[in-house]
């Protein structure tokens, strides 16, 4: 007969039993058993490096894909979708709203699945399924099939960010997830890159009559499919929880663990805190977190949709409008990268993203006071209106750093815990600062595309009007936090110089204003 005993995990110096439940539940079932294990900097280098080699590049291509994937839509509109199916401009601005309608939708019962089903194994069903989602884009006959279809895909894509920020903060140190986040969110530059020299090819093979379909139809049957492709991939290479990591030996594992306890977030405690959901709403850093998305994801919605068309307004063919979408790629994924880095290494994530900002806000200028016929400039300006994703890259970061609370945090609907499921009455999404925040990144994407009108043309000046406000909107929210949080941290510095013997437990289920030894990334 074979052996049903049930397996034993060693945490510490502790041994608990299986006993038929996930590694992470066994863990939550007693906090005491996480007790500090001595760890020196070459082995913590060691397993960061293991760590970096395996999740970066998953993260990295398959959120490279949903920007690639929901961003199609701009390549098809220089391509032939809008006359093939007698769409304006009007109808194409509510397309590209469309997608953050399903956002916005989604948005709660994706986190909730999040929070029921293994997050890895879930995530890689949502790429796949998306994948044949944008495949149905290459059919639809009409604007209300379109409209349907970009929802859905939307409604789909809606956990991708919530996923990988949680990814992000139950692998690394608090001091590593900006670094880390800016890698992953710096893919979306990429795929830019690669996606207008894809969009490329297809129009010259379709002009060439090398396809047997449109051009535009070619990129979401391919996009589709690739991305489709993926998320077997990721299913199979992604795992759940450091606990769950086949590249991470035993030891290994109990050393990742290690690696975050100084985060000074909850990892054991999985029970509703109805407390929590009120600290979040009266907290004010989870309204200026919220208005500062919306201010910079106005522009966002607009430039991301519309980036194609502006470019072909300026006087360059398809092909030239396609080609030319690259180089904003590469100008944003140095600012994504450099900023985020600089921002870690100083101790400072919020001056960089003023500068990203600032940046973009200046772009825009030049773009809409610069002669109509200096088609060269306003070309060179439009490369850094995107600029501003660093923004919002920060944001993430800062809620994932600077958050804590099971409840109040979106780690509540994770696996923080790193637990396979989390019992229903942690169903809290709708009051966790990361869902409110998300809600708001929807609501400005939602806005920026009716920006733009047909009767605008040339100038857009309502759009660019708008798109330069919300930036100055968004630096002076950060400047808030800045101050805010600045304040906070030399009261709590005050304190622990006050209260020297007084002891904290990392583990503990507190709130970053319980917890006084709480410090806040600027």
């Amino acid at each position: 007969m074979p052996d049903t005993t049930p397996p034993e995990y060693e945490l510490g110096d502790t041994k608990l039993k299986q006993d038929g439940l996930s590694k992470g539940q066994v863990m939550a079932a007693d906090e005491g058993s996480l007790e500090r294990v001595e760890i020196d900097e070459k082995e913590s280098r060691r397993v960061l490096r293991k760590i970096d080699w395996h999740l970066m590049p998953l993260l990295c291509v398959v959120y490279g894909l949903q920007f690639l994937d929901k961003t199609s839509l701009s390549y098809a509109s220089v391509m032939g979708i809008r006359q093939a199916r007698d769409i304006d401009l009007g109808e194409y601005s509510w397309l590209s709203s469309a997608f953050y309608l399903g956002y916005l939708v989604g948005e709660f019962p994706i986190s909730y699945l999040l929070a029921r089903l293994p997050l890895a194994k879930f995530t890689a069903l949502t790429v796949f399924v998306w994948g044949g989602v944008l495949c149905c884009m290459a059919v639809a006959p009409d604007f209300k099939t379109l409209f349907v279809v970009r929802f859905f895909l939307g409604f789909l894509e809606a956990g991708i960010t919530p996923a990988f920020t949680i990814v992000t903060s139950q692998w690394y140190a608090k001091r590593e997830q900006g670094t880390r986040t800016g890698i992953w969110f710096s893919c979306n530059a990429l795929s830019l890159i690669l996606g207008a020299v894809m969009a490329y090819g297809f129009a010259e093979a379709d002009k060439s009559g090398d396809l047997s379909l449109p051009g535009w139809q070619v990129i979401f049957i391919f996009m589709g499919c690739l991305t489709s492709a993926f998320g077997v991939v990721l299913a199979i290479w992604l795992p759940d929880s450091p606990l769950s990591a086949r590249f991470l030996s035993a030891e290994d594992q109990q050393i990742a663990l290690e690696r975050i306890r100084g985060n000074k977030e909850s990892t054991g405690a999985q029970s509703f805190k109805m407390y929590q959901v009120k600290e979040a709403f009266l907290d004010l850093n989870t309204w200026l977190y919220s208005l500062c998305a919306i201010s910079l994801n106005v522009p966002n919605g607009a430039f991301t949709n519309f980036f194609s068309i502006l470019i072909k307004s300026f006087g360059y063919s398809t092909t030239e409008s396609l080609l030319y979408n690259a180089p904003s790629g590469a100008v944003v994924f140095v600012f994504v990268a450099s900023c985020l880095y600089l921002g870690d290494r100083y101790q400072h994530r919020i001056a960089f993203a003023i500068f990203a900002v600032s940046t973009s806000a200046a772009a825009v200028l030049l773009i809409w006071f610069l002669p109509v016929s200096n088609k060269t400039g306003r070309l060179i300006a439009i490369y850094f209106v995107n600029c501003s994703t660093v923004g919002f890259v920060v944001l993430l970061s800062l809620i994932a750093s600077n958050v804590a609370g099971r409840t109040k945090s979106e780690q509540s609907l994770s696996e923080y815990a790193f637990s396979a499921f989390i019992p229903l009455d942690a169903f809290v999404a709708e009051v966790t600062v990361a869902a409110i925040m998300l809600v708001a990144y929807c609501v400005g994407n939602l806005i920026g595309p009716q920006t733009f009108r047909e009767q605008d043309a040339p100038r857009y000046s309502p759009a660019f009007g708008t798109a330069f406000g919300c930036f100055m909107l968004g630096n002076a929210v950060f400047a808030i936090i800045w101050w805010r949080n600045s304040r906070e941290n030399r009261r709590r510095r005050e304190y622990m110089a006050a209260n020297a013997t007084e002891s904290s437990d990392n583990y503990a289920d507190l709130t970053d204003r319980e917890n006084k030894t709480f410090m806040y990334v600027i």
